[in-house]
């Protein structure tokens, strides 16, 4: 007997993502938003709207290995070279600063970048 894996199923429309890359290339799914967990950055969340009308909310650990790139030990939130992007979750715009909050942002980017033919 095979075993059917959903990655995630829309609570409103019932539709379900089979896997996460269907889930990143869906058209029907736009990323708008990041909510930071500054305790365990890998649990903050990465909020979707489906076209059907709802948000989902995914953890930001479901997609860190798709980012290789460097991870800073700092956190720089508050201080000079912050830009308070991670105290808007719907401000979702790449972070300068060497912080460790960084990386949730060049994700943030990856995944849009996934969503543009």
């Amino acid at each position: 007997m095979a075993i059917s894996y959903t990655f995630k199923k829309c609570p409103k429309c019932g539709f379900e993502w089979k896997g996460r890359e269907d889930f990143l290339r869906d058209k029907n799914l736009t990323l708008i938003g990041y909510q930071a967990n500054f305790d365990i950055l890998k649990l903050g969340l990465l909020l979707f709207n489906h076209n059907c009308g709802t948000t989902l909310s995914l953890h930001v650990e479901g997609f860190s290995d798709l980012y290789k790139g460097p991870i800073y030990t700092e956190r720089k939130t508050g201080g000079p070279e912050c830009l308070g992007y991670c105290l808007h979750r719907d401000e979702l715009k790449l972070c300068p600063a060497k912080c460790e909050c960084a990386w949730v942002r060049e994700l943030v980017q990856m995944i849009n970048k996934m969503k543009t033919p």
